[in-house]
């Protein structure tokens, strides 16, 4: 079975800076393409930040610039480095994986809370 742990969301204020971590774990043969989604109340989940197994990353204008995608493969870990982060950044974060056991499927983890105050 494969899992998805996220960690390190927390409580920070405005301009401070959060490392977001994923691990997957599990009968994994490979990890392909990984991605950061958020959710704020009200609002729809979006895609923050993607990165391939060729190390192709994408952001959302909104991060650009702020936020660092990377990933260690050897370690099954994606991480999500934030800097200077605002109030709009609040959400829950969630990261989402394609994933080969004896097929693809897509696997997400259970969120972590970041919350920014001004």
């Amino acid at each position: 079975q494969v899992q998805l742990v996220e960690s390190g969301g927390g409580l920070v204020q405005a301009g401070g800076s959060l490392r977001l971590s994923c691990e997957a774990s599990g009968r994994i043969s490979s990890i392909g393409a990984i991605h950061w989604y958020r959710q704020a109340p009200g609002k729809q989940r979006e895609l923050v930040a993607s990165i391939t197994t060729g190390g192709r990353i994408n952001y959302a204008d909104s991060v650009k610039g702020r936020f660092t995608i990377s990933r260690d493969n050897a370690k099954n870990t994606v991480y999500l480095q934030m800097n200077n982060l605002k109030p709009e950044d609040t959400a829950a974060y969630y990261c989402n994986a394609f994933i080969l056991t004896q097929k693809v499927d897509i696997y997400w983890g259970q969120g972590t809370q970041v919350t920014v105050s001004s």
